[in-house]
């Protein structure tokens, strides 16, 4: 029996196959690159809603408790209705949120305000157009 020979041009791939297939990978890769700084930046938008959510909550319930609004946010945790001060997601850091001072209260205009609403202290934009600093 005898086997064929093959001939040296059917030896390996042509420099045009191997081509196509970096490019198909490059292309791929720079979906999936895309695909994932997207999901990332969903992510970040999901944690500040959900922290800016808990933060609210925890303002509501001190003052509902207190009958009077936090001074602070370390007066929250002190408090036990926050476990520690969350970072904000875009400015990774727990000392930027805005806050935002309650109104002086008419039968006593003497008491301090305290914190009424915090927001986000980044200047970045949304993925539907505001800002971080409006939510």
């Amino acid at each position: 029996m005898r086997t064929p020979r093959r001939h040296a041009r059917d030896r390996g791939f042509t420099m045009i196959e191997l081509v196509m297939v970096v490019s198909i990978i490059v292309v791929l890769a720079g979906i999936g690159m895309a695909q994932y700084r997207l999901g990332v930046f969903r992510a970040q938008e999901a944690v500040l809603k959900e922290d800016l959510y808990r933060m609210r909550d925890a303002l509501d319930q001190y003052h509902a408790d207190k009958q009077k609004y936090a001074a602070s946010l370390e007066d929250l945790v002190t408090g036990g209705y926050l476990r520690a001060i969350p970072k904000d997601p875009f400015t990774q850091s727990s000392d930027t949120w805005q806050i935002v001072q309650a109104e002086p209260d008419p039968a006593n205009p003497e008491a301090a305000s305290g914190i009424f609403d915090v927001k986000s202290g980044s200047d970045r934009t949304a993925m539907d157009g505001s800002k971080y600093s409006e939510w």
